[in-house]
């Protein structure tokens, strides 16, 4: 599609990244949100510290100047690259936080991608750009044939020519990427990888500009409540199944599986043995980029759950207010008809429709039923010889948290995660559904404790008196934090 000069100009106008890049203060915004927030690979900051920093920035950068090209404080360039038209930056108070924190926008990310590829090596790698187009096209092209005869024929062919491979290096013939093809297709993984750490601030930035479209149709909604209901709960569906949603469900479901964990540890181990990528094997956050994607992931799906939550008290409260509103109508009416008893209007004061009069027979009355007597008896005899056991008076159940604490703590060690089921496998339970509902509230406090409540897992028990109990909940992981971030 071509460029349209209004629409351009109007970008130009209204754009923050456009308006960044041509920005007066532009290079020192770039330089010092990349150091910040890209290479200490930072989600969100406080803005004190923050503050700390650009201050730290500013002084290196007038060192040795007779002029003072940043005549301002900190904190007055980060109220003006928060400004709205500007969106550099975006501020907000995190739940359980009274001081502002600061994280990126979608728009300074795509400013970044377009200097990486400004000062980025002169390099251009064509060769795994077209490897990856026609991997891509045949991923298509498998993906909707629907001839059965055809894809069995195609994979009979993938089939024998993996055979031939394997013939090939069994006879000592094995095909080598030299130098340049394996610096060539690295870069290429390097952008990639960085390029979906900056999705993550883009899809999050989506979900809450949906809610807030959503919150302002609440607002200016005259119809019905079941209609608005049914509006606010289709909307969240859209969320999720959106081609976007569903996308971010698919990388989530693949990157939390311990299996994909272990097999891109174990590639990115392998990549940084080679020597013949020399110099960039400096950047060593490449190497767990993975633990990255998953802290960014995870940082989304609370994103998400947390407008949920937000949305559904933002409509309790509407309800509450609209019940109060109708109780103060009805409390007015009752006072007014009070006031006027004693003495009513002259003349015709009120209207009924399509008034009828109610016909009652005699006969339709139901005849009188007496209530029956209940005896009561106050007084339980007691036979001498008969003993009454009343330790289930006093047989009460205490769970000892710091004991499934324990529990926890012994199962990750020497794990970077594990799910509850296999914690439980490993201490199994010893006071039944009270010990596992201690579990899940805990679960609910643990930073190190992710819920994924579209997945499910039962576990089973002997209640003490040969009765096999079952009970099914959400599937939770424990995961190792470390001190940058990741698992």
């Amino acid at each position: 599609m071509a460029f349209d000069y209004y629409d351009l100009m109007n970008k130009k106008k209204n754009n923050s990244s456009w308006r960044l890049m041509t920005a007066d203060n532009g290079p020192l915004i770039i330089s010092f949100l990349d150091h910040v927030f890209r290479m200490e690979n930072l989600r969100q900051i406080d803005e004190d510290e923050l503050k700390m920093k650009l201050e730290d920035f500013l002084f290196h950068l007038r060192d040795g100047r007779d002029d003072d090209p940043f005549p301002r404080s900190a904190g007055e360039y980060l109220e003006d690259w928060t400004a709205p038209g500007k969106d550099w930056l975006r501020k907000f108070y995190p739940p359980g936080s009274d001081s502002a924190h600061y994280d990126l926008t979608p728009g300074t990310e795509r400013v970044f991608q377009w200097v990486d590829d400004l000062v980025g090596s002169g390099f251009i790698g064509t060769e795994s750009r077209l490897n990856t187009c026609f991997d891509l096209l045949s991923q298509i092209v498998r993906g909707v044939e629907e001839d059965r005869e055809l894809r069995i024929a195609e994979l009979k062919e993938r089939k024998r020519l993996i055979d031939r491979e394997i013939r090939d290096i069994q006879n000592g013939h094995i095909p080598m990427m030299d130098e340049r093809q394996v610096r060539e297709r690295f870069l290429q993984f390097s952008r990639t990888a960085r390029e979906l750490l900056s999705d993550f601030r883009a899809v999050e930035h989506n979900f809450r500009e949906l809610d807030r479209d959503i919150r302002l149709e609440i607002a200016s909604w005259e119809g019905e409540k079941g209609e608005l209901l049914e509006q606010f709960f289709g909307s969240h569906d859209r969320i999720s199944h959106s081609d976007e949603g569903q996308s971010f469900t698919a990388f989530w479901d693949f990157i939390m599986s311990p299996s994909s964990q272990e097999e891109l540890t174990r590639q990115l181990d392998r990549v940084y043995e080679l020597e013949s990528l020399g110099e960039l094997l400096e950047d060593r956050r490449l190497k767990r980029i993975h633990y990255d994607w998953m802290a960014a992931g995870e940082q989304t799906q609370r994103t998400v759950a947390r407008l949920s939550k937000q949305l559904r008290r933002y409509l309790d409260d509407r309800a509450f207010w609209e019940n109060r509103r109708i109780t103060e109508i009805l409390d007015s009416i009752e006072k007014k008809a009070v006031q006027l008893k004693d003495n009513p209007p002259a003349g015709e004061f009120a209207e009924a429709e399509e008034h009828r009069i109610r016909v009652s027979l005699p006969m339709e009355h139901p005849l009188f039923v007496p209530a029956q007597g209940i005896e009561l008896v106050s007084a339980i005899e007691r036979s001498d010889n008969e003993e009454i056991d009343t330790d289930k008076l006093f047989n009460l159940v205490y769970i000892d948290r710091e004991r499934l604490e324990g529990n926890i703590e012994a199962s990750l060690q020497g794990e970077s995660q594990i799910r509850l089921i296999h914690i439980l496998e490993k201490h199994p339970l010893e006071q039944g559904l009270a010990e596992l509902i201690t579990y899940l509230h805990m679960a609910e406090e643990d930073s190190r404790a992710l819920v994924q409540a579209g997945e499910q897992d039962s576990i089973r028990w002997n209640d003490g008196e040969n009765i096999v109990r079952e009970a099914r909940f959400p599937r939770i992981i424990y995961s190792i934090r470390s001190s940058d971030g990741a698992d």
